[in-house]
């Protein structure tokens, strides 16, 4: 056994590369990307470090090549979900009386290894898999998830070393054990770094975890987990388990060893979980942990005051239209008054205009393809319905075509009642909602902006006045968990912008800091006493 007070290396968020025409990058990306779209690996499930293929198998294929498949994939029964719970309880003693530092170093090793022989892989399956562009790729799968690996584990360190005080002839401690019983880890196909993180974090402290990955992110969640064992993740400790969502969920969720519930996806699966968490509360050995993050209706407030209409225009651009819009943050509704609009319009439709869409493997396309079938009908659905009201105008956009590919062009619809459904619901896909206000209705404006979603995720004001500015942060405080000003609502970075919302955007737990791997361990308190009492008697019986 070794002996040391230890330190991880200071963390720092890992360097976005570029991908610039002739950039060495962009050459092993590219082709990277080629050999991977003429692979077609079969994913198995992976339980206590075995491969196990259950013949029940469904295509993985391209969003913007629908017939084009990239991997084939073998899903969990019942039997196989109860065999990765089985395996994580049985992993967990061994993992847990393993010293933290040796947690610590499988996550800085993945991260050295993402950043370096892994790079092209997790980013050209996260490419072809998700429809994400190289930027979008790079900046997800390769730095965030890599910032993930490196700042909890300097996290980790600064809640380890979080001692309470000591009286004279008293030592008080603070232990952070991991919880009693097993984390089962739901992930979404937006983000490869959520995918990564959402198993790992609570394993780093201690926990064992069995993941449930999105059918439409299996190719490079499947990487990841790979990228996990080579960095010398025991198995058991993490279990990967791709399966239909109920039949993960019905075997998993009642489970009485169950310890917590990590979890990003949609508002109604994660409200659906929780109430079966409730309605078997008193089957399980311990109180389940339950941290969620599902989505929202982010805002663009634009203040009269705003420093300029392009600025604003490339803010909702980049934040509406990045990775189609697919995501938590992504901006899907903006408040513009009247003056600013006519530039704001201009400047937008000249963006627009330049946005190429199609094949992500062209790096000249800035956008990609939405996910699945399912997700491009509810998205036709609401632009035809759009088109059809006298109160909408669709001023860009609104084309559809699934003939090759899932493509929904970005649209921007402007609406004369704030609180239509544009305004108001989740579409999660490149659609954004546009109300004009008129400049002596700020204030009336910016309440309608703070009540009339469910959703409290990401918002941002643009405005050079500072009593603007202050207002809008004041009116604006429960109706979003990351606030910008003057910059789109999308990008929070790992070490700089703790991540989560509350309201229906779930309970704000802030990955990507410490107060995340608070959720994932049980303090013990232990206090010993160096000379016990010899006296029964206090001195006010004297």
């Amino acid at each position: 056994m070794t002996h040391g007070v230890f330190r991880v290396p200071v963390p720092t968020n890992e360097p976005i590369q570029g991908y610039a025409p002739g950039s060495p990058e962009r050459a092993s990306l590219s082709a990277k990307v080629a050999s991977m779209s003429k692979e077609v690996p079969e994913i198995p499930l992976i339980i206590g470090g075995e491969e196990i293929r259950t013949g029940n198998v469904v295509e993985v294929t391209m969003p913007h090549n629908h017939r084009h498949v990239i991997a084939k994939a073998h899903l969990a029964g019942a039997a196989e979900v109860k065999k990765a719970i089985d395996a994580a309880e049985a992993a967990r003693h061994d993992w847990d009386a393993l010293p933290w530092e040796e947690r610590a170093a499988v996550l800085l090793r993945a991260a050295d290894l993402l950043c370096g022989p892994w790079r092209d892989t997790i980013n050209a399956s996260t490419m072809i898999g998700q429809s994400k562009t190289c930027h979008q790729a790079e900046i997800d799968a390769a730095c965030e998830m890599a910032d993930f690996f490196r700042y909890n584990a300097s996290y980790a360190v600064q809640l380890y070393q979080e001692q309470p005080e000591s009286s004279a002839g008293v030592w008080n401690r603070l232990e952070h054990r991991p919880l009693d019983g097993y984390v089962l880890a739901i992930t979404p196909f937006n983000f490869t770094s959520i995918a990564g993180n959402l198993p790992t974090a609570p394993a780093l402290m201690g926990n064992t975890a069995v993941w449930k990955p999105s059918h439409t992110a299996l190719l490079s969640n499947y990487y990841t987990m790979k990228m996990l064992e080579a960095a010398g993740m025991p198995p058991g400790v993490i279990n990967f388990l791709p399966g239909d969502g109920p039949t993960v969920g019905n075997v998993a969720i009642p489970d009485h060893r169950l310890g917590g519930i990590h979890f990003t996806g949609s508002t109604r699966t994660f409200q659906h979980i929780w109430k079966e968490i409730g309605d078997n509360i008193s089957g399980y050995g311990q109180y389940p942990r339950i941290v969620g993050e599902t989505g929202g209706k982010d805002f663009v407030f634009v203040h009269p005051s705003a420093c300029g209409a392009r600025e604003v225009a490339v803010a909702l651009a980049r934040g509406a239209f990045e990775f189609q819009g697919q995501k938590c943050s992504a901006a899907s509704r903006a408040y513009v008054p009247k003056s600013l609009w006519p530039d704001v319009k201009e400047h937008l439709a000249e963006i627009l205009s330049e946005m190429k869409m199609g094949d992500v493997a062209d790096f000249s396309n800035f956008i990609g393809a939405v996910i699945d079938d399912k997700s491009f009908a509810k998205l036709k659905g609401a632009i035809d319905r759009a088109k059809d009201e006298a109160n909408v105008e669709v001023v860009f956009g609104g084309e559809c075509d699934d003939s090759e590919g899932y493509f929904i062009q970005p649209t921007v619809a402007v609406v004369q009642d704030p609180k239509h459904d544009l305004m108001r619901t989740e579409y999660f896909g490149p659609l954004l909602g546009l109300y004009v206000y008129d400049d002596d209705r700020v204030d009336e404006t910016l309440e309608l902006c703070a009540t009339t979603s469910p959703y409290a995720l990401t918002g941002a004001i643009f405005a050079d006045d500072r009593y603007a500015v202050r207002k809008a942060v004041n009116t604006l405080r429960f109706a979003a968990g990351n606030f910008y000003i003057n910059d789109k609502p999308t990008g929070a970075v790992v070490g700089q912008q703790p991540f989560g919302g509350s309201r229906a955007s779930g309970t704000n737990d802030k990955a990507g800091s410490i107060l995340n791997l608070l959720r994932w361990v049980s303090p013990r308190t232990i206090k010993e006493t160096f000379a016990p009492p010899t006296d029964w008697r206090y001195p006010f019986l004297g």
